[in-house]
Parts: structure tokens; sequence; C-alpha cells
């Protein structure tokens, strides 16, 4: 939007706390390459477009905003006389992107003096040569220290998941281990029982119906069902009676195991009916060597598929093989960062998932999310944590106003409401001494705000804290700079 250009005075100028130490030769100059606008109320430029004038205001309102997802949040009010905005980095050049960085607008008629930004530049360069340089330092000072706590924090976090994901892969491990040695063991004796039988007594047919029976155990094994342990307790002390019954004395050392392979007492009538009672001993002794080991089977297949999952979990979190920004499901996403937690989350904490799975999926940078969510699931246990250990995280997706919302609810003490303007800002924390930096929700802020152009916001009271992530639908131009 353009003013209406009207006359410049070296002396008005002058009288501006910017330009105040200024020559008369170097105000005349000002005048001479700028010039004084008057705008009507209404927006003087945008935030995003290119930044092509420096703008020091002389008289009137004026009103800085910023974009906040889809919303425009004002910064700062002002009629103070010679505040300024715009192309206020047109200094550094090339070197930086340089567009405006909020919005602002004006409320009642407001002059301006106007420098455009290659003569504020010069003027820069020219004029104040020491101060660029001092401004261009604290400004990629600023820039390379942010870059490096960023890259800190996610080191911190990968530490805590790393240590998280090797207690969760030890313990599928070492049962898996176990479960193998116990296999070999009782793969060895069954075949020394087999060998037993085929010395023994036993015709064709009989050893034929054995194997026959052995393997519709097996079959039976694999589709047992889960029963409870009042009814577990009555189907062994059933079996074991029956077991005693037909001249098996050890009854009760085998009927839990049979019991938890689904196996009852009509089977072992069957059982009976097939070999005989004088064999009936022998041929219970070697199927139990066969439920046994298709059970150490199962917990094998078990602790390798819960191998597996962690792995593709970790692959998922940390998105190593996956392009740095595309469309993703966020559920997906949620679903592998809980999996990475659970060691940390602990037996006390229900997590509770209200997902919308119906809501489509969204261009994002995943692994960035992923620590957004770590950030916000590892804060909400703290404080969980902190509350005795237990209560319960609810994890929420919905459809909110053309933007998908992703909430995370704790049951915590809540947070203060005299400290909720300050959670985002960096290092401010609220946890002991050595358990926090104060950077979790600043970068969480930044990569929700300034890479995605969403919004984060917290609503809290005892018992009911909501941490609300709102990501727009469609792709908006990836902001590179670095979080």
């Amino acid at each position: 939007m353009s003013g209406q250009i009207v006359a410049c005075s070296p002396q008005e100028i002058g009288s501006l706390f910017l330009f105040e130490k200024l020559s008369a030769e170097q105000l005349g100059r000002l005048c001479a390459q700028g010039r004084v606008e008057l705008f009507q109320p209404g927006p003087v430029y945008t935030e995003g477009d290119p930044a092509t004038c420096f703008f020091v205001m002389i008289e009137g309102t004026v009103v800085l905003s910023r974009r906040v997802g889809g919303d425009d949040v004002e910064v700062i009010r002002t009629s103070q006389p010679g505040v300024y905005a715009g192309a206020m980095q047109a200094y550094l050049g090339d070197r930086v992107r340089q567009v405006y960085n909020n919005s602002m607008r004006v409320t009642e008629p407001t002059r301006f003096f106007v420098l455009p930004a290659d003569v504020f530049a010069d003027v820069m360069q020219e004029w104040f040569p020491m101060a660029v340089h001092l401004l261009e330092g604290l400004f990629f000072g600023a820039k390379n220290t942010q870059a490096m706590i960023g890259q800190r924090e996610r080191l911190l976090a990968l530490g805590t998941l790393s240590a998280g994901l090797t207690h969760e892969l030890n313990n599928p491990a070492a049962a898996a281990v176990r479960a193998t040695a116990t296999l070999r063991e009782r793969v060895a004796k069954m075949r020394h029982k087999l060998g037993l039988i085929a010395e023994g007594p036993f015709s064709r047919d009989c050893l034929s119906s054995l194997i026959e029976i052995q393997e519709r155990t097996a079959e039976r094994v694999a589709k047992a069902p889960v029963l409870s342990p009042l009814e577990a307790s009555d189907r062994e002390d059933t079996l074991s009676d029956w077991l005693e019954d037909h001249g098996f004395e050890q009854g009760w050392q085998v009927a839990p195991t049979f019991v938890q392979a689904g196996l009852d007492v009509d089977w072992l009538e069957q059982v009976a009916a097939a070999v005989g009672e004088e064999i009936l001993p022998k041929a219970v002794a070697w199927l139990n060597y066969t439920v046994e080991t298709e059970l150490l089977m199962n917990e094998i297949e078990d602790s390798t598929t819960r191998i597996s999952h962690l792995v593709d979990a970790a692959k998922q979190y940390s998105q190593l093989d996956r392009a740095p920004y595309r469309v993703v499901d966020v559920h997906e996403l949620l679903d592998s960062t809980l999996l990475m937690l659970s060691g940390k989350i602990g037996p006390g904490i229900e997590v509770v998932k209200e997902y919308d799975r119906g809501l489509p999926p969204v261009p994002a940078y995943p692994a960035e999310l992923n620590q957004v969510w770590t950030n916000l699931v590892d804060n909400a246990v703290s404080a969980m944590n902190g509350a005795g250990g237990q209560g319960t995280l609810t994890v929420r997706t919905a459809l909110d106003h053309e933007r998908l919302l992703v909430e995370f609810r704790d049951t915590g003490p809540g947070v203060p409401p005299e400290i909720q303007d300050r959670i985002f800002d960096p290092f401010f924390t609220t946890k002991p001494v050595g358990e926090g930096t104060g950077l979790g929700l600043d970068i969480s802020w930044r990569i929700v705000v300034n890479k995605h152009h969403g919004s984060l916001r917290v609503e809290s009271v005892p018992g009911d804290t909501r941490f609300q992530v709102l990501l727009p639908l469609t792709a908006e131009t990836p902001d590179e700079e670095p979080v």
C-alpha cells in the first residue's frame, strides 16, 4: 500500500531519536533520498512480502502483528514517534532472505519517514560501519547459537530415547535367548523320549496315531484361548486329577503347560483311546515336550516380532530414510513416538488414544514433528511423575477450523496461571536443576509456528493440562530457517 507523499523537513526528521545525532548534511541527504508519506488507516505492508522500505513513524498510531497459523497476532501497538519497522536487515544484503518479518497497519492517519531498503543499507554501511559489524555479529551469532541449541536439544532427546529403546529391546531379546536355550533342551529330551517309544512295544498303527495326535496338538497350541487366572486354575486341577487317575504320577507338573496350550480332558481322552492305557504315560510325556516346544517357539516369535516393531518404530521416529518435507499421517508419527517413549512413561500412567482416523495427511517435516511430540509427552509425564507417578495421558486428534489439531492432555497438577505466558520462553523451566534445559517448549514452538505455519497453545487448570498443536492442512512454502 502506498501513502500520499508530503514534504520532508530535515529539522523534523532530526527530531526522531534515530537521527538526532546526524549532521545537517546527513539529514539533507536522508530527505533527498527518502520521503515522507501519509498513510490512511489500513495496512502498510504484509508479512512475507519483499522488504523494500524502512519506515520510521513521525506521528500517528502503528500496529505490528505476526502471523501464527491462520491468525494475525498483535505484537505491539504504539503512538511513540520514532518507532521503526520494515527492512531492518537490509544491511545484510542477500545473505538473508529480505522479506518483512511482520505486518504493519495504522489505525489513524499516520506519517512515516520512508527510506528505500537499498538506501538504508548504503547509509548503514557508510555512516555506521562499526555498528554494522556489531549487528552482523549479533545476527549471525544468534542464528548459530540457535542452531547449536536446537541440535543439543535433539541430542538430549535422542539420548533419552536411546536409553529407553535399549531397555525396551533388552526385554524381548533376553526372553528370546532364554526361550531358545530352553527349546534346545526340550528338543533333546523329545529325541530321547522318541527313542524310548521306538524301542517299546508299539505297533506301526499306534505310532502313526501318536504322530497324528502330535500334529493336532501343535495346531491346538496355535489356537489356545486366553483364560482368566481362575479358569486356568480350575482346568489345571481337572487335568491333574485325570492324569493321576490314568497312571501319570507327575500330572500336576504337566497340567499347567497343557492348559496354557488350550488342551483339556476331552483331548486326553482322545490320546488314551488312540494309544492305549499301557503306553499312555509315555505318550503324554512325549506330547508334553511337543507342547512345550510349540509354546517356546511362540515366545520366540512374539519376542522377535516385538524387536522388529521397536526397530520399525525407531526408523519411523527418526525418519532417517524419508524425505525431510513430505505429506504424512500424524497418527503414524504419534504412535512411533509413544512406542519409543513407552519405557519412560511408566506403569502408573495410562495412555489413551482418541484419534480421528478420518483426518487427511498433512505436509510437514515429520522428524521435527516427532521432536515436538517427544517434548510435549515428556513434559506431561514429568508433571504426572511429580504428582505421584499416576495419571492419564490422552492424545487426541481432530479437525479444528480447517486445521489439524493434535492435543496432549495430562492429569498432572497443571501450569500456574502466572507462568503460562512464559513457558514458551527459551531457558524457562519448572523442572528441578539438572532435569530440564528450558528449551523443549521454545524449540517446539518454533518448529510448529515458524516451520509449519501452525500454532501451539496451552490451556491448564489443576488436573487438566492441554497442549494443542494446530497444523495447516495444505502446504505453504517450507521455511528452511534453523529451529
